[in-house]
This record gives structure tokens, sequence and C-alpha cells, in this order.
């Protein structure tokens, strides 16, 4: 059952029977691409985890990597011991392989949203689950982990961003990440509506957004390197401790910098395909923009994440960034 429930959210239908059981707990759809796992044993100390994918619906490798956990679930080959909410976002998006159908699902999770249309609405109904799942287990530590591909290559090919919050991120986290091959860690520095940030802002949750990769088609990306993270979903829902690494095996960057596209004159002065986390230097001329103008580089380097000059105006076109000291 658990392993079929990819095909029929791609189908877009649920089936008649709404909940069952596994080997070692019970289903619940409580949307298309909303399933709910209720361990039979729960472990004195698990996490509520949150496991969300496609909130970008081209992001396919998350995808696989909860297909693979979920099929090792139905056969008895790990055993749940704790909550899971497990989220497919972008319905829509992911059938046809688009980032996006109308507007960016990512930068809607807002209580205070107030768009119309397809994907804000789905932000809505998103919302709504992460708070019900919550309020169900407030006796648990929260977590939510946001999992992403990438749409360009990376000098860190795996790497988590941080969520601006109030809510410090506990030390047993960056362990952990580490473990997970994670290679670099960015901190943000102010709010942003990702669907990570909504869990940590609202819920004191820890919560990330990860970036695996970069984008491929389904069956076409290398499952080889994200091994060690889907043996940290696997630990986190059996409600078992996670493998530990040193975080200072991870790069830390801390945002200096977001680079907004004010007109519809907007110009990156690099190229197009320019990986994440390539530096510039001082003097650099990176963007001109017919009312901000040139954005030149200061006095210290800096280096490009998530460049892409074809977004809307009053859209984020890159951040920029530089290392900060590792969190032990």
């Amino acid at each position: 059952m658990l392993d079929h429930w990819l095909d029929w959210t791609l189908d877009d239908r649920l089936p008649t029977q709404r909940s069952g059981r596994f080997a070692s707990g019970s289903y619940t759809f409580h949307a298309l691409g909303v399933m709910e796992l209720t361990p039979k044993t729960p472990q004195p100390d698990a996490h509520c985890c949150i496991f969300s994918a496609a909130i970008h619906g081209n992001e396919t490798a998350p995808v696989e990597l909860i297909g693979a956990w979920l099929s090792a679930l139905e056969a008895g080959v790990i055993t749940l011991g704790a909550p899971v909410l497990v989220i497919l976002g972008n319905i829509p998006a992911l059938r046809v392989q688009q980032r996006f159908i109308d507007t960016n699902l990512n930068r809607l999770f807002n209580r205070d949203l107030s768009d119309s249309g397809a994907e804000p609405d789905r932000a809505r109904e998103l919302m709504a689950a992460v708070d019900r799942f919550y309020a169900a287990h407030a006796e648990r530590p929260k977590l939510h982990y946001d999992l992403h591909t990438a749409i360009r290559d990376s000098l860190f090919p795996r790497f988590v961003v941080e969520p601006f919050s109030q809510t410090a991120t506990t030390s047993d986290q960056w362990h952990w990440l580490a473990a997970a091959g994670m290679q670099a860690v960015l901190h943000q520095h102010q709010t942003s509506w990702t669907f990570s940030h909504y869990s940590k802002h609202y819920h004191q949750a820890q919560a990330f957004t990860f970036e695996l990769g970069r984008v491929a088609p389904f069956g076409q990306n290398d499952m080889a390197p994200l091994a060690p993270m889907q043996a940290l979903l696997t630990a986190l829902s059996q409600g078992q401790a996670p493998a530990r690494q040193a975080p200072d095996k991870m790069t830390f960057f801390q945002v200096q910098h977001e680079l907004m596209r004010q007109a519809e004159d907007f110009t990156l002065y690099f190229a197009s395909d320019t990986p994440n986390f390539s530096c510039f230097e001082p003097g650099t001329r990176l963007a001109w923009d017919s009312v901000a103008g040139d954005f030149i580089v200061g006095d210290t380097p800096l280096y490009v994440v998530f460049p892409n000059a074809n977004v809307a105006i009053g859209a984020r076109a890159a951040l920029l960034v530089s290392p900060s000291q590792a969190v032990n």
C-alpha cells in the first residue's frame, strides 16, 4: 500500500480505503500527497517528523528517496517508531516536471497569505496539515526536513539552508547533518516564507531546506551520494538516535545580501550556469538594475547562491554569502 502512494498521487487519485495498517504502524491519507504514519510502538525519544518533497515539481531525487524509505517500511525492513507526516507538495508541477505552474509555491507559506490560485490554495492546505500534525503530537520535539534539488551545479552539491528564526538550532542537528553527507550550511539572514521556515517560525520546529544535488528526471538521479541522508530519515522515523559526525566537516556560510530584481531592465554580469558558491572578488560588478543601479562587491569576497536573472520583478535574483564560523 505505502509503495503505491506515489503512483496514486501522480495519477491524481486517492484509494477508496483512506487508512490502513502495515507491520509496524498505520497510515492515513489526509489529502492528495499528504500521508500520516503512526507507529504501533512509539519510541520514547522519537520526534514528530515531517518529511516533504516536490515543493518544486522538477525535484525528483527527494521523491525517489522518500519512495525507497516507504518501500522499506512496507516490506518490514525498517520499523516505524515515530509519527511522520509525509508530503509531496506541488503535484501538478511534479506530473509535468516543471518547477511550478503559475507561481513559486516555496514563497507562499505565510498565514497572512491572501493570493488566489492553485498554488496559494495548496500552500494553505499544507499549512493546515502541518498545524494539525504538530498539534496532535504537542508533547514531542518537532522536526521538518524539506527536501529539494537545485536547478544548477554547486561547488557543494549537498547543502542545507537554515531558516531565519528566533528558534535556535540544536547541537544535535549539526552533528546529524554532517553525518548525513551535507557539505555546507547556509544561514538565512531574514524571513523568507519557505515551507521549512513555516514550521520553524510558527511551531518552533527544528527545520531545514535541503539541496540534494541537481535536478534530473525520474530514474536519472544518482542516488548513491544520498545514502547517508536516507539513513538519517530512517533513524528518525524509527525513533532512534541518528549517526553523528563533527560539524566542522561542513562549510558554514552567512547571507550578507539578497539581490532583488527591481525593474524589467535587469542583468546579472556572470554566466547563467555559474555554480552555487562561486566566489567573486572585491570590485566585481555582479548586477545592474535600472532602478537600483550597479551592485559591486565591496571590501570582502562574496559567494553567489541561487542566482536566477529570470525572476519576476520584486523577487530574489541571488543570495550573496560569506563564510562564517562553524557551529559545534
